[in-house]
């Protein structure tokens, strides 16, 4: 062994332990490969809250800049009743934090599955104010909950109408370019991924996806089953816990989730984008924990 690398090896040994070292004189190929397998680990996620879950006092940027210092890299807002344009614009200058889009906040009780032409007239409405909403604040989706089955709707009626509605959505959509992403959620409807899938399917739009709620599934089957059936459908995530006799007041990581599984799963279709946690919040300290959690999830 010459000297120069003779010194380089006591001088790493030193630095960076013996691990390392060995991957140095093993060659760039085998760095290579280690970087690569570290890279294939990660998956490039950006969290975020919902603006409900913050317990923080003050304005709407003064709230946004404290997720901010937390270490949050955005925060989801609500329409129709969301601030207006110029409110958000001025917190997002102010905070240097994204609004990612919107939750379509009527959609529980003004359903586009409704027995009432008049009302689902009304939900379309709505589901329209909100994608110009999220365009307007710099988002990029809609979630929706598409309707409901109940004792006057039945699951055929609630597909049909609820497709029928987000259709007459979708040129405005495009012409904003915002996506509507159907939400997972106790509706009787949607409850298992090959029906969601075939629902988004057949609204046959690049503008339509879904918004996997993680937590939701646990109920009807384990949430990493979900994730490549759906596959590239899923454009964003919620984040949330659920189980151990605790029901969705399970914090995050301390629930029946099997993050690793599910972590695995999203890599393995590559994906990248937003997470939103959708728990109970609070001040700064409990949005910090939040965050906290988040991190050890995706590291996982």
């Amino acid at each position: 062994m010459n000297r120069s690398r003779r010194e380089f090896l006591t001088n790493c040994s030193a630095a960076a332990g013996t691990a390392a070292c060995s991957l140095a004189v093993a060659g760039p190929a085998s760095l290579l490969a280690a970087e690569q397998d570290g890279k294939s680990k990660q998956t490039k996620i950006k969290k975020a809250v919902k603006i409900g879950m913050v317990g923080v006092k003050g304005t709407l940027a003064e709230k946004m800049t404290a997720l901010k210092e937390i270490g949050f890299d955005g925060v989801e807002l609500n329409s129709p009743g969301g601030p207006e344009a110029a409110e958000v614009q001025k917190a997002i200058e102010v905070s240097g934090l994204p609004v990612h889009g919107v939750v379509d906040s009527i959609h529980w009780n003004v359903r586009l599955s409704d027995p009432s032409e008049e009302v689902r007239a009304k939900g379309l409405e709505g589901l329209i104010t909100a994608i110009k909403a999220s365009k307007s604040y710099g988002g990029t989706s809609v979630l929706l909950v598409p309707g409901v089955v109940n004792n006057d709707v039945t699951y055929e009626q609630c597909w049909d109408r609820s497709i029928e509605q987000i259709k007459k959505a979708l040129p405005i959509a495009k012409e904003e370019n915002i996506q509507i992403l159907m939400e997972n959620v106790w509706n009787n409807f949607l409850t298992d991924p090959k029906e969601t899938a075939r629902f988004i399917d057949e609204l046959d739009s690049d503008m339509v996806g879904a918004y996997f709620d993680v937590g939701n599934t646990v109920k009807f089957s384990p949430p990493h089953e979900w994730i490549p059936i759906l596959g590239t459908r899923i454009k964003k995530l919620d984040i949330k816990d659920y189980g151990k006799g605790k029901g969705f007041g399970a914090k995050l990581l301390e629930g029946d989730v099997d993050w690793p599984k599910v972590m695995a799963n999203l890599r393995e279709i590559n994906y990248e984008g937003w997470a939103t946690a959708e728990i109970s919040g609070g001040p700064r300290e409990r949005l910090t924990e939040i965050a906290d959690r988040m991190d050890r999830i995706f590291a996982s």
